[in-house]
């Protein structure tokens, strides 16, 4: 095998696409400020979901009176198909005028993590007050972003008599952050029903890098093309209670908790390679400066040593194998009692290369004590990788929206090490892809889940162009030829 350095040409920049008569957009000032106080509105209402049976119902009726009253042509078009499903979650249907071309869907969920200005947040998460050009506020990331841009970008297509010739589904969970049992799982029960299959689907997941990976030269934007699986696992050690002024040699604590200390010590394997990390790297390799550009050019020789380079921190080690973390010990009642029960939770996220029950065997091997019970609580293995490669048209179609608004971008494949609704759609297609036009700089992806989550207004506008230009690049009937080629060294 030779040395290889460089990439496969952008296809997307060389090949004649068979449609390019798209509907432009000029967002007037008036219309920009209607589509932010929508957006604004959409933060300010707090549909929390706290856990399944704890989910803010009286916010979630809110919003849908929200949607109704901002995008008045999407629930007014007959050419709109719209139905709340689970009593919460939306599903919206836009036929196409070639019912021959197989649909797509484009996913997103409502609901947000909880969030407490007590926290340090420089703004209350609920507010969606502007600072410095950003819109604060739990969601403004995850996920209403893409759900009032989504819907925004049909409002403008109806509104200038828009007809797809390829039909598309809007799905909007309401419980994603709490798995998506309820809404999502709905969708899908729906969908199999009427015999739905689709092209491809696209959620949220990945974004646009920008100064996030060290050593890469200009923004990425990373097409999440799988997700890692996941495993809750309870550990727990029972002994007889006692008086803790006579303590046997060990106690249920001691126990978990050096079991615990061994699974620390001794992390899952190494899998950096086998799995799709490896692509998103030989994607990005002609970006970096040598030696990674040679060393991230040839991983068939060099993935064990940059695996070894990527576990050192912990947000890429996730990369690199299934991770382990211990959530939650539990023990004890009182000072003076030596506990009979102590449990510990532990949370993985299992890399493409493993299975759910590799995982259980690895730590039921690594505990290596029978005084200490293993319960799986949920898990589910890795999900299936999604094609990427030039004849992929959902890859394809999301790689050209971005290169038209961002043609400065290089666009790779990457994998989620989270979780999206879009597992629940794997039996409705192939292709499954997790990507949003957000821009992420340094410290920016901390805000996920986190403290002073935002999204400046200019990041929000062009999402919503972004999915105005995706409806209608989807048209397309067929993907141009594929133009490669890859320079020997």
């Amino acid at each position: 095998m030779g040395l290889l350095f460089g990439s496969a040409v952008n296809s997307v920049l060389l090949a004649q696409w068979e449609k390019t008569d798209n509907i432009s957009l000029v967002i007037e000032q008036h219309q920009r400020e209607q589509l932010l106080a929508n957006f604004r509105a959409a933060i300010r209402i707090p549909t929390v979901s706290f856990s399944e049976a704890d989910i803010n119902i009286t916010a979630l009726r809110q919003f849908d009176g929200l949607l109704r009253k901002a995008f008045p042509t999407v629930f007014s078009s007959s050419l709109v198909h719209h139905e709340l499903v689970a009593n919460y979650s939306h599903l919206f249907w836009v036929p196409g005028s070639q019912p021959d071309l197989l649909p797509y869907l484009l996913l997103a969920h409502i609901d947000v993590v909880p969030a407490s200005e007590s926290d340090g947040w420089e703004a209350p998460p609920f507010s969606a007050k502007e600072i410095d050009g950003f819109i604060y506020g739990r969601g403004t990331i995850d996920d209403k972003s893409a759900v009032m841009s989504i819907l925004q970008a049909l409002e403008y297509l109806l509104m200038k008599g828009y007809v797809p010739r390829r039909g598309f589904y809007i799905g909007l969970g309401h419980d994603e952050e709490v798995s998506g049992f309820k809404g999502a799982v709905s969708i899908v029960r729906v969908l199999k029903q009427r015999g739905v299959q689709f092209s491809f689907v696209l959620d949220e997941g990945l974004a646009i890098l920008d100064g996030v990976i060290r050593g890469l030269e200009g923004p990425a934007a990373l097409i999440g093309i799988s997700e890692k699986g996941a495993a809750t696992v309870k550990l727990s050690v029972s002994m007889a209670p006692g008086h803790s002024s006579m303590p046997p040699s060990e106690t249920t604590v001691g126990i978990l908790a050096a079991a615990v200390k061994r699974l620390e010590e001794n992390p899952m394997p190494r899998l950096f390679g086998y799995g799709p990390e490896r692509e998103t790297f030989e994607h990005l390799a002609h970006k970096f400066s040598f030696p990674m550009k040679f060393i991230m050019s040839n991983l068939w020789l060099f993935s064990s040593l940059l695996g070894r380079v990527l576990e050192r921190k912990p947000d890429t080690n996730a990369f690199v194998r299934t991770t382990t973390a211990v959530t939650m010990f539990n023990a004890g009642v009182k000072v003076n009692i030596l506990p009979s029960l102590a449990e510990a939770y532990v949370n993985l996220r299992i890399h493409s290369a493993q299975s759910l029950q590799e995982v259980l065997d690895l730590i039921q091997s690594t505990v290596g004590d029978h005084r200490v019970k293993m319960e799986l609580v949920d898990g589910f293995d890795p999900l299936p990788v999604s094609s990427s490669d030039e004849k992929s048209f959902g890859f394809q179609i999301i790689k050209k929206t971005v290169l038209d608004f961002f043609p400065s971008v290089t666009v790779a494949p990457g994998i989620c090490i989270g979780n999206t609704d879009s597992r629940h759609f794997k039996d409705l297609t192939n292709d499954i892809y997790r990507f949003a036009p957000l821009w992420f700089k340094p410290g920016d992806a901390q805000r996920f889940h986190g403290i002073n989550e935002r999204i400046s207004k200019k990041n929000y506008e062009e999402m919503v162009m972004f999915y105005f230009s995706l409806i209608q690049n989807c048209d397309v009937q067929r993907l141009p030829e594929p133009h490669s080629a890859v320079h020997e060294l």
